[in-house]
């Protein structure tokens, strides 16, 4: 699979998410943050993406719409969605994770420096499965345990602002990173929404 590079133009996005609903629109002069993740119900995963829901608030001021994909049917994947303030993308036959060069491979688990991801997200998931609160993820997830996260940033037009392949399954942007370069894209003369009176 061939990476994507700053500049290009991005293979196009589905229409619906996961849960069938329409995609919102990115405004004319917003950007899409597009992150791949693992499977639904992955640990790491949900805490990344719990991180993003909380602030959330400041992404939307920032004129970033987020969007998660994910190698999971939409039926295994509705029930992560609920709380979730942006919609998750179903690529069960990883059609998009193949058009955008999104790996995957055992270095995703054996990198020492995935493991402190790991633990908390097992940390914060076992419990909430245990008081019914959560449910866990399938034993043998489609698409395996062993992908690699991806973060795309693109223009409304499709074209890649900065694209990042994790080399494990923790290496992703954080919200601060995401913030960061969507201010550093921001077109001359656009006033930031969160300066706003």
């Amino acid at each position: 699979m061939s990476r994507l590079r700053t500049g290009t133009t991005a293979p196009a996005l589905p229409a619906d998410d996961a849960a069938g609903r329409p995609l919102p629109p990115v405004p004319a002069d917003g950007l899409t943050h597009l992150q791949f993740r693992r499977f639904a119900g992955c640990p790491i995963c949900n805490l990344h993406l719990r991180g993003f829901a909380v602030r959330h608030p400041e992404l939307r001021a920032a004129g970033v719409r987020e969007l998660a994909a994910f190698h999971s049917p939409a039926g295994e994947l509705r029930p992560y969605a609920d709380g979730l303030p942006f919609p998750l993308l179903a690529d069960p036959e990883q059609q998009l994770y193949r058009a955008y060069g999104v790996e995957r491979g055992a270095r995703a688990l054996l990198d020492p420096r995935a493991w402190p991801s790991v633990l908390r997200g097992l940390a914060r998931s076992v419990p909430l499965v245990l008081r019914g609160r959560e449910r866990p993820p399938a034993s043998r997830p489609l698409g395996g345990r062993l992908g690699l996260p991806a973060d795309f940033l693109l223009t409304a037009d499709g074209r890649v602002v900065a694209a990042h392949y994790g080399t494990h399954a923790a290496d992703h942007w954080s919200v601060d990173q995401v913030l960061a370069l969507a201010a550093g894209h921001r077109p001359a003369g656009r006033t930031d929404p969160a300066r706003l009176p």
